[in-house]
């Protein structure tokens, strides 16, 4: 129970990698707020934790709007009076090549992808700097080192991801506050689990170890970002991708 009466916050918990690594922090003795755009995915997951003897609490919010950000952290102020590991899961994917591109797909992906992340690291800053202890650990991709067809706008993001976290780090240090990123490759979720079999085929075919990795593979390395086995480990970004990007 390594993260025994920490209080964690998981955006975008309520499925695929968010809610792993929200079931792996509580069974490590967390106590879980586990947000997600809609209230069914955000409950569901925290009665999972539960029923597994953890502790979790539902708090939906669009984490993309300032208005609602500011209104979970006031809720969460008023409940626990801390947070001391905030995990930036949330994000969507909108592909479209450059060309085909609308004003309004670079600015949601810029806005859910990496505006949410400054925004809740702002305000979960201003309860972990008085504790003078705080883990922040933000969920890149390799397409912030790779690139992908259709994707200018989500690499972006992914990539300011790790520009704003190395710059973070420096600015929290002094307060014993870490600020870590992962950046995933090929992982098995309910995107991937989309795509033909073909075109799964030709991905895995490109990865070393040869095979897909699971949402547990991310929430054990958010696990260990978020305790104090990782105590001396800040500014980086781990890339969880089967060997992927070094081909």
């Amino acid at each position: 129970m390594t993260l025994e009466g920490k209080i964690a916050l998981v955006t975008g918990g309520g499925r695929g990698i968010g809610r792993a690594i929200a079931l792996q922090l509580a069974s490590e003795g967390a106590s879980i707020i586990l947000n997600s755009l809609t209230s069914q995915n955000a409950e569901t997951a925290s009665q999972e934790i539960r029923s597994i003897g953890g502790q979790a609490q539902a708090f939906p919010a669009d984490v993309s709007s300032p208005t609602a950000v500011k209104t979970l952290f006031e809720a969460i102020r008023k409940e626990y009076q801390r947070i001391d590991i905030l995990v930036n899961n949330a994000g969507i994917i909108r592909d479209h090549i450059l060309l085909k591109m609308q004003d309004n797909d670079w600015n949601e992906i810029l806005q859910n992808n990496l505006n949410s992340i400054f925004l809740c690291s702002r305000a979960a800053l201003r309860m972990m700097l008085p504790q003078r202890w705080g883990r922040i650990i933000s969920i890149s991709s390799i397409a912030a080192f790779a690139g992908n067809t259709g994707q200018t706008s989500y690499a972006a993001a992914k990539a300011g991801i790790i520009g704003f976290t190395r710059s973070l780090a420096r600015e929290t240090a002094r307060n014993n506050i870490t600020v870590n990123a992962i950046a995933p490759g090929l992982i098995e979720t309910d995107m991937t689990n989309s795509f033909s079999a073909k075109q799964k085929s030709e991905l895995v075919s490109r990865i070393p170890l040869g095979y897909a990795g699971t949402p547990q593979d991310v929430a054990e390395a958010v696990s260990f970002l978020s305790s104090d086995r990782a105590r001396y480990i800040t500014g980086q970004t781990l890339t969880i991708d089967g060997g992927l990007t070094i081909c």
